[in-house]
């Protein structure tokens, strides 16, 4: 099956710092903190990958782009 992360940049509230949300085709979404040592790409990068990690997917082969709101990532490979 198919697996895919969509990630998205969320910026500073009054109570919050930035940050990216990522979040599977299932519905399973992280936050991790916007790195600003680092360019924006590179946030949406990391915070995929953080996720595969979490998920058990790091070891999938994963191809990404951008998309209007952010960035999104595929997998051909089954979980």
């Amino acid at each position: 099956m198919l697996q895919t992360i969509e990630t998205k940049y969320h910026g500073p509230t009054n109570t919050q710092g930035a940050r990216i949300s990522a979040t599977t085709a299932s519905g399973i979404r992280k936050t991790y903190p916007y790195r600003y040592e680092m360019s924006a790409d590179d946030n949406h990068k990391e915070a995929a990958a953080l996720l595969t990690i979490e998920m058990g997917w790091d070891e999938m082969q994963w191809f990404g782009g951008k998309t209007k709101s952010g960035c999104v990532f595929v997998s051909p490979e089954s979980a």
